[in-house]
């Protein structure tokens, strides 16, 4: 059975992001075509990118690098929950996803975004970050809005309807995950210049 990472995209303190992950995680329970876990980045506490060798070499030094790289590695697809924050992803999530590479690629990964425009935005840029870790992004995505999917923009009460969008989202991921399953088992050799 595959594995799908929900992964919490903030550490801001007072994060709209955890509320909206469990939400997520609750309705991933109903189904039994994977495994779902909650995968907060705040747990791994990752300082700026600290690690002397890039990535793509996978010659980590640091004890929360290989913590991480196992937990990411672990996981056949991802639903990366992110706010929007001045028309981006986070900075914690950018960095999350910048200590790793070869624990990314051949995965497939899918979208659940909030912020004033829905978290549109953040996500166009997640889109350009997966195609260069050779992550499959699916077309369905959930945007949920600070004005009609939060309580005084503060308390996440999201509108019943997108319970559906996030099931199509789960069944994007789950399929492409699986498509991609042999590639897994078919390491691709990275060339890097220093």
């Amino acid at each position: 059975m595959l594995k799908v990472a929900i992964i919490i995209g903030s550490t801001r303190p007072g994060r709209k992001a955890e509320a909206v992950a469990r939400w997520v995680h609750e309705l991933a329970k109903k189904r039994d075509d994977a495994e779902f876990e909650l995968v907060d980045i705040q747990d791994f506490n990752l300082p700026l990118l600290d690690e002397p060798v890039p990535p793509s070499l996978g010659q980590y030094s640091q004890p929360h690098t290989k913590a991480w790289s196992a937990k990411i590695d672990s996981f056949d697809a991802y639903v990366f929950v992110t706010p929007e924050y001045n028309h981006s992803i986070s900075g914690a999530l950018k960095n999350a996803i910048d200590y790793l590479y070869r624990e990314w690629n051949n995965k497939a990964a899918g979208f659940v975004s909030y912020g004033s425009a829905g978290g549109t935005r953040a996500v166009e840029q997640l889109r350009l970050v997966m195609g260069e870790l050779q992550v499959a992004d699916v077309r369905a995505q959930v945007m949920l809005s600070l004005r009609t999917d939060f309580q005084n923009y503060s308390t996440f009460a999201p509108d019943p309807h997108h319970e559906k969008s996030v099931h199509t989202l789960f069944d994007q991921v789950i399929a492409w995950g699986g498509a991609l399953k042999p590639l897994r088992k078919t390491p691709v050799s990275v060339t890097v210049t220093l």
